[in-house]
C-alpha cells in the first residue's frame, strides 16, 4: 500500500491559504442585505404592534368620535361640572403591572383592570385644577388638603391626557426661580502680623502647636527641634539628634510622644517627659518629608521623597503598610478618622486617596498640572483642599469629587492651613500668604511680610504654617530662618475692609 507523503507547510501559510479560500467564497455576497421575508416580517410587526401600542390602539378612534360630538361648554373653577363618568364611553388599560385605585387598597381581581377616567371627565378636572392653580400661584407649596383634593382617580391612574395638564399644573403652581448666582463670600477680618520669633540658625521647616494651646514646636533646616512657649514666644527646649533638616513634626493628642521626620531618613519618636528618643521607625530609602497621627487608632503615617507612604505601628515600630503607587517623592500625607483614612499628595502631580485596613489606593485624582506639596483637611466639613503652582483645588470625601478651583495664587505652594471660620491660608515659596474665603473660594487678603533684618530678600518664603488650637493666631514657618505670628486685626469691620467682590458666573472650572 503506498503511502502519499503530504507536504509541510508553516502554520502562517495554511491559515493564509484558509483566508485567502474563505475570502473567495464570500466576495461575491459582500455587503448584500439579506432579503426580507416577508411572513416573518408581518408576525414581527404584528407582535411589536400589539406589546408596545396594545393598551392604547382604540385611542385614536374614541378622538374622532369626540372630535365629531362638540364639547359642552365647560365653566373655570366649577369642580360640579365633572362629567358623570357613566354618560361616557370608558375604556380599560391593563398593563404587565397591575396597581389599585389608590393608597392602600389591596390588589384583587376587581382592581387588577383600571377604569380610565373619560376624556371629558379628564378635561373639566384639567380646568378646575387650574383655576386653582391660578389662586394659588402666589404660594410655595400645597397645603395637605389641597393635595387631597386634587389626587384623584385621575391622576392616581395616570391617565395619558391627564399626563399633560399635571405638568402644567405643576409649572403654574410653582413661584418663578430665581436667575442662578454665586454665593456672596462671608466677612472675614484681616490678620496682621504681631510678632516675630527668632532663634533657629536655618530654614524654618515645619511647625506644629500642642493639643493644650500651651506651646509649640519647630523644626528647622540647623537639625534641631524647638519647643517655644505660645503665650510669650520664649525658647522653652532645644532637642538635637537629627543629622540632616528637620521636614515635619507632630505631637500626639493620645501620648506625651513628639514625633518628627527629616532628611535624614529617620523618624524619631521622642518622649517629652524624658526629652529623649525612645523609637526610631527605620524602613524608608530616602529623605522623609512629611507625617502625621492617625486620630483614634495608635498608627504613625510617613511620606518619602522614595516614592511610598508608610503606616508604623507606634508601640512596636513594625511597618504595618507600604502605600505604594506614586511614581515620585510623595510631599504631604493627611490622616483622618473617617474614610478615606489616608491622604497623600505628590511630585506626581496626583492626590491619592487610600484604604488603610488593606493598604490599597480608593482613589486618584490627577486633576493637578503641577507637584502636589500641601494638602488640608477641613476642620468640620468632609471636603479637603491641596495646593499646587498651578492653583488650589477643593475636594469633597469620600471618592475625591471635584468642588472648585482657588487661583490667583500664582507660585510655588508649600502649605495650606484652615480654621473652623472658613478661613484658608495658603503660604508659598517667595515669600507670599494668600488668605480665602473657603466656601466661596474668595480671595479676602493678601501678606507679604518683609523678611527679618540682615535677610536677603530671596530668602521671603513659607514652608508651613498653622492655626493654633483656639484658632485665634496664625504661626508661620519662614526662609528667613524666624516663625511668625499673626492675628486678626479687631479694629476693623466690614466698613473698613468691604468685600470687594464680583460674581463671577464663569469663574468655576469643570476640572
Amino acid at each position: 500500500m503506498m503511502y502519499e507523503e503530504v507536504q509541510k507547510h508553516s502554520v502562517h501559510t495554511l491559515i493564509f491559504r484558509s483566508l485567502k479560500r474563505t475570502h473567495d467564497m464570500f466576495v461575491s455576497d459582500h455587503a448584500k442585505p439579506v432579503s426580507r421575508d416577508e411572513t416573518s416580517h408581518k408576525v414581527k410587526m404584528a407582535i411589536k404592534l400589539h406589546v408596545e401600542y396594545g393598551p392604547v390602539r382604540h385611542l385614536p378612534a374614541i378622538k374622532e368620535e369626540k372630535e365629531k360630538t362638540a364639547l359642552p361648554a365647560v365653566q373655570y373653577g366649577n369642580e360640579q361640572s365633572l362629567v358623570n363618568e357613566a354618560q361616557s364611553p370608558q375604556y380599560m388599560i391593563t398593563g404587565t403591572h397591575p396597581y389599585p385605585s389608590g393608597p392602600g387598597v389591596q390588589l384583587s381581581d376587581d382592581t387588577q383592570l383600571q377604569k380610565m377616567p373619560s376624556e371629558e371627565g379628564a378635561q373639566s378636572m384639567a380646568l378646575a385644577i387650574s383655576a386653582q392653580a391660578r389662586q394659588n400661584a402666589t404660594r410655595t407649596s400645597a397645603s395637605v388638603s389641597d393635595i387631597l383634593k386634587h389626587a384623584s382617580s385621575a391622576e392616581r391612574s395616570q391617565a395619558p391626557a391627564s399626563s399633560v395638564v399635571l405638568e402644567g399644573t405643576k409649572n403654574s403652581a410653582l413661584v418663578l426661580k430665581k436667575a442662578p448666582s454665586m454665593p456672596k463670600p462671608q466677612w472675614h477680618p484681616p490678620w496682621k502680623l504681631y510678632r516675630v520669633i527668632s532663634g533657629h540658625l536655618g530654614w524654618v521647616r515645619c511647625i506644629t502647636v500642642e493639643p493644650g494651646n500651651q506651646w509649640f514646636v519647630t523644626g528647622s533646616a540647623d537639625r534641631t527641634i524647638k519647643i517655644w512657649d505660645l503665650a510669650s514666644g520664649k525658647l522653652k527646649l532645644s532637642l538635637t539628634g537629627h543629622i540632616s533638616t528637620v521636614r515635619g513634626v507632630i505631637i500626639s493628642s493620645r501620648s506625651p510622644y513628639l514625633f518628627s521626620c527629616g532628611e535624614d531618613k529617620q523618624v524619631k519618636c521622642w518622649d517629652l517627659e524624658y526629652n529623649k528618643v525612645i523609637r526610631h521607625y527605620h524602613g524608608h530609602l530616602s529623605a522623609v518629608y512629611d507625617l502625621d497621627l492617625h486620630p483614634t487608632v495608635d498608627v504613625l503615617l510617613t511620606c518619602s521623597r522614595d516614592s511610598t507612604a508608610r503606616v508604623w505601628d507606634i508601640r512596636t515600630k513594625a511597618s504595618v503598610h507600604t502605600l505604594s503607587g506614586h511614581t515620585n517623592a510623595v510631599a504631604t500625607v493627611k490622616c483622618q478618622a473617617a474614610e478615606p483614612q489616608v491622604i497623600t499628595g505628590s511630585h506626581d502631580s496626583t492626590i491619592r486617596l487610600w484604604d488603610l485596613v488593606g493598604g490599597k489606593t480608593r482613589a486618584t485624582l490627577t486633576n493637578h498640572k503641577k507637584s502636589v506639596r500641601s494638602l488640608v483637611l477641613h476642620p468640620t466639613q468632609y471636603t479637603f483642599a491641596s495646593g499646587s503652582p498651578d492653583n488650589i483645588k477643593q475636594w469633597k470625601f469620600p471618592d475625591g469629587s471635584f468642588i472648585q478651583n482657588l487661583a490667583g495664587h500664582n507660585a510655588i505652594i508649600n502649605t495650606l492651613a484652615v480654621n473652623s471660620d472658613g478661613v484658608l491660608v495658603s503660604g508659598a515659596d517667595n515669600g507670599t500668604m494668600h488668605l480665602w474665603d473657603w466656601r466661596t473660594g474668595y480671595n479676602f487678603q493678601r501678606i507679604h511680610a518683609a523678611v527679618q533684618p540682615g535677610s536677603l530678600d530671596s530668602e521671603s518664603g513659607i514652608f508651613a504654617c498653622t492655626f493654633d488650637k483656639s484658632e485665634s493666631r496664625m504661626l508661620t514657618a519662614e526662609a528667613d530662618k524666624t516663625i511668625k505670628v499673626y492675628k486678626e486685626d479687631e479694629t476693623a469691620s466690614e466698613e473698613t475692609h468691604p468685600v470687594n467682590w464680583k460674581p463671577e458666573i464663569l469663574k468655576r472650572k469643570r476640572f
